[in-house]
């Protein structure tokens, strides 16, 4: 037989050393010579001095069961029982830690080719906003309005003038309105055309509040910009 030299520190341990004899006899895992692997696992572990059985402890623990499974072997069998194979505990053993073993090399390799792969830092692009050029006419506004005064007057209660007389009338300020709003729109920049319209109950006070924001419009103190998503007019101070 000719002799191996072998590096016990070139192997993770006893299983590594008997996965490459199994490899460099080219036989199965499941069907192991067990004369032939112990004599090389033996012959490879020959040079093994005692200030080294610290470090390769492993090594003899493994050959102490190979003897044994050889032994287990050797013995006459008999035909009568049905006997387990000796073997078999080992090959697991070594069936998974090749499984471990191929996992990690596959992982090994993946952090190799991973070192050298450089990324791009996220950029982050403004994409300009295109002006709103639509201009909307007053008969939007007023059909826009129509629509929020027919909602009011549907889930409106009754106003306690209705039963003061026809001749009662309620007198609202159309400048009044203008401060409300500017109050509103000093305190949060833009609202919605139909937010214009809340907390006005009476139909003249509905009525004054559109008119406000008319004159407002004309006099280039607010701008009302129709928003898609919305569906509906944004008011904001020019």
């Amino acid at each position: 037989m000719e002799t191996m030299l072998y590096k016990l520190d070139t192997f993770e341990g006893p299983l590594d050393l008997l996965l490459h004899l199994i490899a460099k006899n080219k036989v199965s895992i499941y069907d192991i010579p067990i004369v032939e692997i112990t004599a090389q696992y033996l012959e490879a572990i020959d040079g093994i001095e005692e200030t080294e059985l610290d470090n390769t402890s492993e090594f003899l623990v493994m050959a102490a069961q190979l003897l044994y499974i050889k032994s287990k072997m050797l013995l006459p069998k008999n035909e009568e029982e049905e006997e387990e194979d000796p073997r078999e505990d080992l090959a697991a053993r070594l069936a998974e830690y090749q499984r471990y073993k191929e996992a990690s090399n596959e992982l090994r390799r993946s952090e190799f080719s991973s070192r050298y792969m450089f990324f791009k830092e996220e950029e982050k692009i403004d994409f300009p906003i295109p002006a709103y050029d639509r201009r909307h006419t007053i008969d939007e506004l007023t059909d826009a309005f129509n629509s929020i005064l027919q909602r009011k007057i549907r889930t409106a209660k009754p106003e306690k003038r209705a039963f003061s007389g026809i001749v009662g009338r309620e007198k609202v300020s159309v400048s009044a309105m203008q401060e409300r709003l500017c109050g509103i729109l000093k305190k949060n920049k833009r609202i919605l055309f139909k937010h214009a319209f809340d907390g006005e109950k009476s139909k003249p006070e509905l009525v004054a509040t559109f008119l406000a924001i008319l004159v407002m419009i004309r006099e280039n103190k607010i701008t009302a910009d129709y928003d898609e998503t919305a569906e509906d007019f944004i008011l904001k101070e020019c």
